[in-house]
């Protein structure tokens, strides 16, 4: 087991860190709460890079909109949440129509190809439709900004998937295909006059099925597709180097329920078992651990106790009308049977919880608890507040 260093010290000793787990478990948040400390605390300057459809970081870092290009988080925006940062923060949202143009100028082989493609009346339907496409345009801008050297740290919220390796299997994914049978079959046609020939009785009844020219029309869109093959690959190849740079981290973001928790650490044991640098676990929405204490519990008992003894209930009415405040016994009764009755049943996931975040322990070089926070984290003042949940 690696040595805990703290997520100061993770956070200044890489370039990229890759925020990942299973959807719902707060992901987004926490992406922007580790570029935000890095920011703050270490300086230098510091890019978010968000796949999350919603708009909720836009709203947390105070910038109007997100997209492609990276947009800096305003000096008044820090003014306002009363922080005053070290370095420069950044933040930017995957657009997967704008990525899929980027690839096709980045990696056609010359400028017919390019304008072939792009004005391809299928480019954009079909495009839109890869198997995990936002993973493969994830990586493929992580290694982009890598190369560029213009961020200090880039900080990936990875996509929401059922699947958290996906993540991973982008870049094989992508190689594969341009060797796949598929992409074999529909653009033979057009290398082979003989296929064609024996094919054509085929294509006819194709087009009166789905109309005229539909299948034609695929493979030549393919057959475009298929002369940036070298480009996409050799980039599909380093964006594998790149996750298994000992630059590069992953952080898995989980709750300590039990499906999340599950895949929490599969997730964990996969990445270390491919030899990927794991930085960190983070478990959100934690339930305090002092809760499961006996002490605690004693007194959720006596609270108990105290609803059915009417000298005990006679006190704890007249503390309240001390107060200046009138309250009806049996309310009160109701309500300390109630929430003793609720710490009991807290109190067993909270031990359920101290169980799944041991087993997670075994793996990672630490585990950082958040608690359940008050209220949602829409601005850059709660923002701060969950950075420090996270160095603590």
């Amino acid at each position: 087991m690696a040595r805990q260093v703290g997520l100061d010290a993770l956070l200044a000793s890489k370039e990229m860190v890759l925020v990942t787990g299973s959807g719902g478990v707060g992901k987004t948040t926490v992406a922007a709460a580790l570029a935000l400390s890095a920011a703050v605390h270490q300086g230098g300057k510091v890019l978010v890079l968000t796949v999350d459809p919603a708009r909720r970081l836009a709203d947390a870092l105070g910038v109007s909109l997100l997209g492609n290009v990276a947009h800096r988080v305003p000096d008044a925006a820090f003014t306002a949440a009363g922080i005053e940062p070290r370095g420069q923060l950044w933040a930017a949202m995957l657009d997967t129509k704008a990525g899929w143009d980027e690839l096709v100028m980045r990696h056609a082989p010359d400028a017919k190809v390019r304008n072939s493609i792009l004005s391809n009346p299928l480019y954009q339907n079909i495009t839109s439709r890869f198997v995990h496409s936002h993973d493969y345009l994830a990586m493929e801008q992580l290694h982009e900004l890598h190369a560029s050297g213009e961020y200090d740290l880039v900080v990936v919220d990875t996509p929401p998937s059922r699947n958290a390796l996906a993540i991973l299997d982008a870049p094989s994914r992508m190689i594969e295909f341009f060797g796949s049978r598929l992409l074999k079959w529909l653009t033979v046609p057009y290398r082979s006059r003989l296929f064609t020939a024996a094919s054509k009785p085929f294509y006819q009844v194709a087009d009166r099925v789905l109309g005229s020219g539909f299948l034609r029309d695929i493979a030549d869109f393919f057959v475009l597709f298929q002369a940036m093959e070298k480009g996409f690959v050799s980039r599909a190849r380093e964006v594998e180097a790149l996750l298994g740079d000992p630059r590069t981290t992953f952080v898995v973001v989980t709750t300590l329920e039990t499906a999340p928790a599950y895949e929490a650490e599969y997730l964990a044991r996969e990445l270390v078992r491919r030899r990927h640098h794991l930085g960190a676990v983070i478990a959100n929405r934690v339930l305090p651990a002092g809760i499961t204490r006996r002490g605690v519990a004693t007194s959720a008992r006596r609270l108990a106790e105290a609803a059915g003894d009417d000298v005990a209930l006679k006190g704890i009415v007249k503390q309240f009308e001390g107060a200046g405040r009138d309250v009806d016994r049996e309310v009160v009764a109701d309500v300390l049977t109630e929430v003793a009755t609720r710490f009991h049943d807290v109190a067993i996931v909270a031990s359920r919880e101290a169980e799944r975040r041991a087993e997670l322990a075994d793996l990672a070089p630490q585990v950082i608890d958040v608690p359940s926070l008050d209220s949602d984290v829409n601005d850059l003042a709660s923002l701060m507040a969950l950075v420090g949940h996270l160095r603590n």
